[in-house]
């Protein structure tokens, strides 16, 4: 069974926006056993909307529609169905009491536009809305399914969750798949290409490997199709094994896990503490790890230190060592690094200093110049890198690198965390 998704909104097209809904939908079809072909944004236009539905009927069984079901003239969605399936508009009855309830809860003035949210498709099954005016409808036609929602991702989610997904479980036609990820760092994705390229030459049809990288880390997905998922698991399991024994110590940890995340398990496995001490990556490092639920177990906090002055008054980075060495060299990282380690009182800091760009290079210490240091319980590594001229590609991979080079140092004193 084959899905598409149509996202409707100009303000996805001209970057307004970012379309998440179209993500969130093909990991719940997915899911639900039912695999996506295809996803389009299209114009909020009558006529890119029907020949979007009629392109999408061409190449899937299920068709999800998102957006374009507000009250004003530019949501032309519902009158846009409406000519493609050859049908009217009906009033609902529950679906308007929904609406007058939450204009009366909020002391608003209900307009005549207002009512018109009730609207729904003549024949179609209404897909109620209890989070906001807008209703989704369950349509059939042609022997096709059009599952249309509104386009705020809260309202779209709930109703996906609440009314489409439990009457997906109801049709025949759905196919198992079964996706085994493993995250890799620290080798390019064409070096580890070519270092398991004979297990990916040796993959069964049903069994796909994708290469999905971003700066400094590299997501493998294992993606297997057939009619036991049980037995799929098993043997995506034991390919993954095989996967992570020639990786080595490239291999990070399984499923959707961040590199953040299981530095954070890590530490907190172990009992310890860690901080940062941020210059050209301006608080980035610091911003990834809060991201996650519960850091607060873990990481202590760290210091923007973007001048010599605040290298010094913060971290005990010495003068002499800014006036000899300057602020992105081997020696000051040193300093930052254990400095964040004893005037924050934690087991581990890593620091960075560099050139993010795109200028400020010399042909000494050239743009993308890159400085890490860690300090550790035993010792502190230091690491020098060298990487592009686009500043934000630089940030984060600046970032990742230094996030590697604290997990490299703390698996290095602490073994049995492996």
């Amino acid at each position: 069974m084959f899905a598409e998704i149509i996202t409707i909104g100009d303000e996805i097209l001209i970057g307004q926006i970012v379309d998440t809904n179209s993500a969130w939908l093909a990991e719940q079809l997915n899911t639900a056993g039912i695999h996506v072909r295809q996803i389009s944004s299209v114009a909020d236009t009558a006529e890119a909307i029907i020949t979007a539905l009629g392109e999408a009927a061409g190449r899937a069984d299920l068709i999800f529609v998102t957006g374009g079901l507000g009250p004003t003239k530019d949501d032309v969605t519902k009158q846009a169905l409406a000519t493609y399936f050859g049908c009217g508009l009906r009033r609902d009855a529950d679906v308007l009491a929904h609406v007058e309830a939450i204009f009366s809860r909020t002391q608003r003035p209900m307009l005549d536009i207002n009512r018109k949210q009730a609207d729904v498709l003549t024949g179609s099954t209404v897909l109620f809305n209890d989070l906001g005016t807008a209703p989704g409808m369950w349509q059939d036609y042609r022997n096709k399914t059009y599952i249309i929602m509104p386009g705020v991702p809260f309202e779209m989610k709930h109703i996906m969750l609440e009314r489409v997904l439990p009457r997906l479980g109801r049709l025949d036609g759905r196919v198992p798949r079964w996706h085994h990820t493993l995250l890799t760092g620290g080798l390019g994705e064409s070096f580890l290409a070519e270092k398991i390229a004979d297990i990916e030459r040796a993959l069964p049809p049903h069994i796909h490997l994708a290469y999905l990288p971003k700066p400094g880390l590299v997501r493998l997905r294992l993606t297997a199709t057939g009619a036991d998922l049980g037995a799929l698991q098993q043997e995506t399991q034991q390919i993954a094994n095989t996967l992570k024994s020639r990786i080595g110590d490239y291999f990070l940890g399984d499923g959707e896990a961040t590199l953040e995340s299981l530095i954070l398990t890590a530490m907190q496995t172990a009992g310890y503490h860690f901080s940062t001490a941020e210059s050209c990556t301006g608080g980035d490092i610091a911003r990834r790890i809060t991201a996650i639920p519960g850091s607060s177990r873990a990481f202590e906090g760290g210091a923007v230190t973007y001048s010599n002055a605040l290298k010094m008054q913060l971290l005990g980075v010495n003068k002499e060592t800014l006036a000899l060495h300057g602020a992105v060299s081997e020696k000051t990282v040193q300093e930052m690094a254990a400095g964040a380690r004893i005037n924050f009182r934690t087991d581990y800091a890593v620091a960075v200093s560099g050139i993010a760009g795109p200028d400020g290079g010399t042909s000494e210490k050239p743009v993308g110049l890159v400085w890490i240091a860690v300090a550790g319980k035993q010792q502190v590594i230091t690491r020098e890198y060298r990487f592009g001229n686009d500043r934000l590609v630089n940030i984060e991979r600046a970032g990742t690198a230094a996030l590697l080079l604290l997990r490299q140092l703390l698996f290095a004193e602490n073994p049995a965390l492996r």
